[in-house]
């Protein structure tokens, strides 16, 4: 079964310079990241009641085992993307792992 290590950007002081860095510099980290089954953002909006979203990213990053995150994580290419988050996500990030399940 896979795993998902799911990544919950807050809403950053200064949206344009998060995406900017996000798409220009630490989407491309990520994606090269050995193992990875895939690599998915969603940029959420407004709640149906207009309300402003908990979250200004979600990542979604998928591997084929517990054991194959851990690997991809501590290896020179997941260590870089680590490394990478001080430099734009200041407004903090939760980070959950977990088995992925597929409903439909």
């Amino acid at each position: 079964m896979s795993v998902t290590l799911t990544v919950l950007y807050n809403p950053p002081a200064d949206p344009a310079a998060f995406d900017k860095h996000y798409d220009d510099v630490h989407a491309p980290l990520a994606a090269k990241i050995s193992g990875l089954e895939s690599f998915t953002l969603v940029r959420p909006g407004p709640g149906p009641d207009g309300s402003a979203p908990q979250y200004h990213l979600i990542a979604t990053l998928t591997f084929p085992s517990q054991e194959a995150m851990a690997e991809a994580m501590a290896s020179p290419e997941g260590r870089a993307a680590t490394d990478d988050l001080p430099n734009f996500a200041m407004a903090g990030a939760t980070m959950l792992v977990g088995e992925r399940t597929v409903v439909v």
